[in-house]
């Protein structure tokens, strides 16, 4: 098919009435006829792409010669209804078929880019609205992937034909477009660097005039702060910088304390802003200072430069060359407190003026680590919303016992009558078995570094000790004397380390017979007890006569320690026992004439000597 009919199908498709939905996909199956029935290949992509530019560079002609405007050429305008135009037609159409993914999705870009190239910037701005009006559809992930680079490039390329001076609004629309289009975190639209834009230059009169009414002198100081404020960077690389910009600060800060503003100035100030259209710079003709320094806007206006120059210099997170120095850190806090008094007492409404100011340069600084942190995303996908369907499918099982693991057991217990009495189970291993490793690291040979040691491990050890209290009591009471080590089977260690913790023989027979002796002692207690139990009873009337004299000899008896087993010693066993008691008092003299002896399990060596003598 010729070229000329499948623009003509076209043009047809944009005179038709009715959403685009209703013709859209029909008239480029007619057109292009593809391969698969609802999505285009590459080369038929291209071939409609290629129909489509050239049907749009008809109608922007077509429109320049009618000396309409580009988006309201063809429009009708009926009592009922007003229809689009058919430019707007036609892109409505390319949207819709780029957003059900029929065509390519970056060909709706491709079209706004070549719309723009080819209009006037009046027209451009007509385009732009357009374009903002499309800003949720154009955004969508599915196109926005496909020509965020090609919109990026139609956005600065009318930036660079606009003026910055007359075309204000129309570039903030534009940036505002951007910051709305693309996301917080794309990289093209932060100044990772912070690289200054240098090439805005201040231009002002640097020889005296004729007729000049003020000090030239100051006029040359005020205006030559604007460099420093267009580099604040070159303050804190050099010092004398620094020191010509702060002598200049206070020329001029000087000026405004001796000229200060009424509130009728401020309240003239306000009506002019309400009229007034907006303009990014001033001008600087010598012949206007003297107004300029009576409006209020034009003082805020180069204090809020000031802070915004204190506030990049007090940034943290800098490099250690552009930090500023102890005396220039003094001096930019106490020329800050007095542009901040400057600000308070300008009209109108200067305190919640300057509150605001320092507000939005408070929220800087957040933006300014998040750029220094290298920008990391921080925008959250959309949780999806889950059905009740869903939601009852996906609940938590209710467990019998409370949680998955205790209902196990339970089962289990119930499959399995004898899973306690099985001996496979998980038991208490043997005494002999579990002071094993720490044999091994008793054994000097071994050559165990004394970190690794298992005595440093506490639950091995409280564990170890545990099981000796239930298996083995002899060797959990030399834990007293020798530690943990101490409790360790003996015929677990090397003959070397055996000796060390094997008791001796007269330390055994020692304890024995003191245990033995206690027992006689609270033997003889319990009888003296008894017996005067028995008199209050009673019982004196059943006893001997000689009842009191037998209690006196039983005092005297367990005073003199005459005392046996059985109870009251005879005269034979007095007769030997006065003798064990010379015998033990000759061995004790003995032994404490021989050594001061160490303590052995509480008693002395002199008392083992005499158990041995016994």
């Amino acid at each position: 098919m010729d070229l000329s009919l499948y623009l003509e199908e076209f043009r047809k498709a944009i005179l038709q009435v009715g959403p685009p939905e209703n013709f859209a996909l029909q008239t480029v199956q007619d057109v292009i006829r593809p391969q698969k029935h609802t999505k285009l290949a590459q080369d038929e992509n291209q071939l409609l792409e290629n129909i489509l530019r050239r049907l749009l560079q008809e109608l922007v002609s077509s429109a320049v010669q009618s000396t309409e405007p580009v988006m309201q050429y063809g429009m009708s305008i009926d009592e009922k209804e007003t229809s689009q135009g058919h430019i707007p037609r036609l892109l409505d159409i390319v949207l819709y078929l780029c957003e059900k993914e029929h065509v390519e999705g970056g060909m709706i870009f491709q079209l706004l880019e070549d719309l723009t190239e080819m209009s006037t910037l009046k027209n451009c701005k007509d385009i732009f609205g357009y374009i903002e009006s499309k800003q949720d559809i154009l955004g969508k992930q599915e196109l926005f992937a496909r020509g965020k680079l090609v919109m990026l490039r139609t956005c600065n390329q009318l930036l660079r034909r606009l003026s910055k001076a007359s075309d204000v609004v129309f570039c903030g629309r534009i940036l505002m477009f951007l910051a709305h289009f693309f996301p917080l975190s794309e990289r093209s639209a932060v100044n990772i660097k912070g690289v200054f834009n240098t090439s805005n230059e201040t231009k002002y009169e640097k020889q005296l005039p004729d007729g000049f009414s003020i000090d030239f002198n100051f006029y040359k100081t005020f205006w030559s702060l604007q460099e420093f404020f267009c580099n604040p960077a070159s303050l804190a690389l050099a010092s004398t910088k620094w020191q010509k910009f702060a002598c200049s600060l206070m020329v001029v800060l000087n000026t405004f304390d001796a000229q200060p503003l009424s509130d009728e100035e401020g309240d003239a100030n306000i009506l002019e802003e309400e009229s007034a259209t907006f303009s990014i710079k001033y001008l600087t003709s010598s012949k206007l200072m003297g107004l300029e320094l009576k409006d209020p806007s034009f003082r805020r206006h180069v204090l809020m430069q000031c802070l915004i120059l204190f506030d990049y210099l007090k940034a943290p997170g800098k490099n250690e060359k552009d930090i500023p120095s102890e005396t220039m850190r003094e001096e930019i806090k106490s020329c800050e407190e007095r542009v901040k008094k400057l600000l308070e007492v300008t009209p109108p409404r200067g305190k919640d003026f300057l509150q605001k100011i320092e507000h939005i340069l408070q929220r800087e600084n957040n933006w300014v680590w998040w750029k220094r942190d290298g920008c990391a995303p921080f925008e959250k996908q959309p949780i999806e919303k889950k059905t009740i369907n869903d939601v009852t499918k996906k609940r938590r099982p209710r467990w019998r016992l409370g949680n998955k693991e205790l209902s196990q057991l339970w089962k289990w217990a119930d499959q399995n009558p004898n899973a306690l009495t099985d001996p496979q189970r998980v038991r208490s291993p043997a005494i002999s078995e579990y002071w094993k490793p720490l044999a091994e690291d008793m054994d000097e040979s071994a050559g165990i570094e004394a970190e690794y040691h298992h005595r440093n491990n506490r639950v091995y050890c409280w564990k170890g000790l545990r099981f000796s209290a239930r298996q083995d009591l002899e060797g959990f009471s030399r834990f007293t004397d020798h530690g943990i080590e101490g409790v360790v089977p003996l015929e677990l260690l090397p003959p070397d380390v055996r000796a060390k913790y094997q008791a001796k023989p007269n330390e055994r027979s020692k304890r024995a017979k003191r245990e033995e002796a206690k027992g006689a002692v609270q033997q003889v207690d319990e009888n003296q007890m008894a017996t005067p139990a028995s008199e209050n009873d009673g019982e004196g009337t059943r006893s001997d006569p000689d009842g009191p004299s037998a209690g006196m000899d039983v005092d005297t008896a367990i005073a003199t320690g005459n005392v046996s087993q059985g109870g009251i010693s005879t005269p034979e066993e007095n007769k030997l026992s006065s003798d064990t008691d010379i015998g033990q008092e000759a061995g004790q003299l003995e032994a404490d004439a021989e050594v001061e002896p160490g303590m052995i399990d509480g008693e002395t060596d002199a008392e083992v000597d005499l158990d041995t003598a016994g």
